[in-house]
């Protein structure tokens, strides 16, 4: 899987010589029938030949085509393998990545840019995520990143056995149940120090507990608040009993329905936002504008969002209004028929980040685009005028 360093270089990539074309392959195959993968090879095959005969009837350079035959022989070894291919054979530029199961098609376009609107949103729906296991006297710890699951190791701390007879008038017995309680404490505080310290070292995102349901009530009471705010979810856990794979299941579970529920109420308060003038606004030509003037922290926008536009060949201007030039520069603009051909790679330039919402008709009524922001130019400028 690529890095966000890796994703930006891609957003920077532009063609701009006549024999320069980006060809961006999305490899996303299928539940296979049987153990050829034969159906998805086919498919996948068919899509690059079409587009070949496309760009041979229209004349198209010969390096392109010489990128999409090389795609052609490499689907016959892929035999179930999610990859994503950028490549421009004018710049001898060839990147291959594997996919997480999120990119839902096998796409393949040719255009001055890389297509990266399916791979825009990938680092915000998958946080690096720490799940700590954890009972009264083991914990263990994994790091789930995309579709990997890595060890990090884990702590235990046996609580010792005590002899059967509680003493004089129980005193023994009371006695050893506090000091069990109190190395169940400590335990848990040991737990809550390893996971402060990989926060504070960045290791990990987000946080999922697994523990079973009668153990979470002593752990949660020794949780430091700052800690509190990373967990995304629980799930009650047999420690000794769970598979790599069922951890990974329920914390996947965990990630998507709590990410769905925050990208939905970062939905509500933008529309309220815009609403009354704050920090969002909604539709193409504001978010346009606002990502222009540097505002834009978080642009949100329904999965099959695409809209015309324009753009300077000159000042790089993007305006919802088709006019043939620029009111910016006076330069001559080109047209995109998908506006996220441009809109997208500035957004990972500029790390702002983009959230892909299914469709929804709240977000259908504002334009199906909306956007955070850091601040409001216009906002500031009135404040300083007041201040002055």
């Amino acid at each position: 899987m690529m890095s966000r360093e890796e994703l930006r270089q891609l957003a920077e990539f532009e063609c701009r010589a006549a024999n320069e074309m980006a060809v961006t392959f999305y490899f996303q195959p299928p539940t296979p029938k049987d153990k050829s993968h034969r159906e998805e090879a086919i498919q996948a095959k068919e899509i690059v030949r079409r587009t070949l005969q496309e760009l041979e009837r229209n004349g198209r350079n010969p390096e392109v085509i010489q990128d999409l035959e090389k795609i052609l022989h490499l689907v016959e070894r892929l035999h179930g393998s999610r990859k994503a291919i950028f490549a421009c054979a004018g710049r001898s530029f060839w990147r291959e990545y594997d996919l997480p199961a999120s990119v839902s098609e096998t796409r393949l376009l040719v255009n001055r840019r890389f297509h990266l609107k399916p791979l825009a949103p990938l680092f915000s729906q998958h946080p690096r995520l720490c799940i700590a296991l954890i009972d009264r006297q083991n914990a263990r710890f994994l790091e789930l990143y995309f579709e990997r699951l890595r060890d990090l190791g884990g702590l235990t701390h046996p609580v010792p056995h005590h002899k059967n007879s509680d003493g004089h008038g129980g005193y023994d017995g009371s006695h050893a149940e506090r000091h069990s309680g109190d190395e169940v404490r400590k335990h848990y505080q040991s737990v809550v120090d390893f996971l402060k310290t990989a926060a504070v070292r960045r290791q990990f995102d987000a946080l999922v507990i697994g523990c079973h349901e009668v153990n979470w009530p002593d752990f949660e009471r020794q949780l430091h608040p700052d800690l509190a705010k990373k967990i995304l979810g629980r799930f009650s856990a047999e420690f000794l009993n769970m598979s790599n794979e069922r951890v990974a299941e329920e914390a996947n579970r965990i990630r998507r329905e709590s990410l769905t529920a925050h990208h939905q109420g970062m939905l509500r308060e933008a529309i309220e936002e815009a609403r009354a003038n704050g920090r969002a606004v909604t539709g193409l030509r504001r978010v346009l504008r606002a990502t222009e003037l540097g505002e834009v922290e978080t642009i949100l926008m329904s999965q099959e969002y695409a809209a015309r536009a324009v753009e300077c060949t000159n000042c790089r201007h993007i305006d919802s209004h088709l006019v043939p030039y620029c009111p910016v520069c006076g330069r001559a603009t080109r047209k995109l028929e998908d506006v996220c051909e441009a809109l997208v790679p500035v957004a990972l330039r500029n790390n702002i980040a983009l959230i892909l919402l299914a469709r929804d008709e709240t977000l259908d009524r504002v334009g199906n685009i909306a956007a955070w922001l850091r601040f409001r130019a216009d906002q500031n400028i009135n404040q300083l005028r007041a201040a002055s």
